[in-house]
């Protein structure tokens, strides 16, 4: 029999959003989630399944019944002939990278945390960037799914093939994901170089960085012309790192904290700040290497709001030099360094932010200081709106104001997910208060 515990509080990792739920379970097993999801639907009540709770929305909330996947976690079998590892949905990467160094494997792609269960990273629509790479849903070959009706269903390309690119990307809202094999490939070391430019000169040569590293991004420090860029590739040098714990952390972490908490009173200070943690920490050439888990996955720094578009690769250069001209316009709008600019390949998941087209993701942030909210709706409703405009489709993890309305416009197969959920879960019971407003 399933334990459930009563008056927990949920919060996500960012504590921007928290809840109640009615009653709060860690089931060990099949049978105990099926219990959960019998007595649900005899008492007529919602479940919600959370893993690491590290989604900036509230899409992990609910006040009905929630499922915590933290005991589900072995892997479950490694093929190393096919590269492949089958796992329990709700093991965190941080936990599986480990083992799959033991048989000499790696994900290809990941990331920037790994303490994130290998169910929430491809329901949410996680990705990192590289042009030859998909969102890392693109990794998964199968998973099994369980159903509102107690039903298990195994999802691959050749068996529920409909339901398997509807489940790559589920939002929750499908069933609760049991077990999921990840293509792998043969372990591998990254080297990470970083040196500074301008946002000129990367927009005007977009396609040679493209070229030039497998797993290229940016880092564009707004109220300046300053860019950090980043190139990760395959290397064989033994690893080596240019970390240092008074930069990194004193300066890079607690010095910017204390001093974005007095922007809180001067937001002029902002645009110095940023220029000045770019002269800091940004203004010469770095060069690290590791395993590549070690390379993809780095700190968050402190709590914060993000917002994270996908939009059309080709029009990467339209839109943020729409947002900086918008920043010149209005100088009581401030925004924290830094915007990050990563780059995906299309895929054919059917609520996958690059369905069909090569995207570009822009992620804006603004932090909050010794947990102090900072002035943020000007900026977040300026860059949603260029976002609309040049066809964005938002990170479903992270913050947005996009209703049905709205989904329909950016997705075209979105019909075609709604009738697939609404197969699966005709009494709704995989919903919440974010997903009523995508859905209906």
């Amino acid at each position: 029999m399933v334990h459930g515990y009563k008056g927990v509080k949920f919060q996500n990792w960012a504590r921007t959003y928290g809840c109640y739920p009615e009653m709060y379970y860690q089931p060990t097993s099949v049978e105990e989630i099926r219990e959960v999801l019998a007595l649900a639907r005899q008492q007529n009540k919602r479940v919600k399944v959370v893993g690491g709770g590290h989604s900036p929305s509230d899409i992990a909330c609910t006040d009905g019944f929630m499922i915590h996947m933290g005991k589900m976690n072995r892997v479950l079998k490694v093929d190393t002939e096919k590269k492949q590892v089958t796992v329990e949905a709700g093991i965190l990467l941080a936990d599986l990278h480990p083992q799959l160094d033991k048989h000499g494997l790696a994900l290809s792609n990941l990331g920037a945390v790994s303490d994130v269960t290998a169910a929430g990273v491809i329901g949410s629509g996680t990705h990192n960037t590289g042009i030859k790479h998909g969102i890392l849903a693109t990794q998964v070959v199968a998973l099994t799914l369980l159903t509102a009706d107690g039903t298990i269903l195994l999802c691959s390309e050749s068996s529920n093939a409909e339901v398997f690119q509807a489940a790559r990307v589920h939002l929750g809202s499908l069933g609760v994901v049991l077990t999921i094999t990840l293509q792998c490939v043969p372990q591998f070391y990254l080297q990470e170089t970083s040196f500074p430019s301008t946002l000129t000169e990367v927009l005007d040569n977009l396609d040679s960085h493209l070229k030039k590293s497998e797993y290229f991004r940016f880092l564009w420090f707004p109220h300046s012309e300053n860019v950090s860029v980043i190139y990760q590739d395959h290397t064989n040098k033994p690893p080596s790192s240019s970390a240092n714990w008074f930069w990194d952390y004193a300066v890079g972490f607690y010095l910017l904290e204390f001093l974005l908490w007095i922007s809180t009173f001067l937001p002029g200070l902002v645009g110095w700040i940023n220029r000045f943690f770019f002269w800091l920490l940004f203004n010469g050439k770095k060069e690290n290497c590791n395993r590549s888990h070690k390379i993809f996955t780095y700190e968050c720094r402190f709590k914060q709001h993000v917002q994270d578009w996908a939009i059309p690769r080709e029009k990467t250069k339209e839109a943020l030099l729409e947002l900086k001209a918008m920043l010149e316009a209005h100088p009581r709008v401030v925004a924290h360094y830094p915007v990050e600019v990563r780059f995906t390949r299309g895929d054919d998941i059917l609520l996958s932010p690059c369905f069909q087209r090569d995207s570009c993701y822009m992620n804006i942030i603004m932090y909050r200081p010794y947990g102090k909210d900072v002035p943020r709706l000007d900026y977040w409703l300026a860059y949603e709106t260029i976002m609309k405009k040049v066809g964005g489709r938002p990170h479903w993890a992270k913050a947005h104001n996009c209703t049905r309305k709205d989904f329909e416009k950016m997705y075209p197969a979105f019909p075609k997910f709604c009738a697939i959920r609404e197969k699966l879960d005709p009494s709704g019971m995989f919903l919440n208060a974010y997903l009523e407003k995508a859905f209906y």
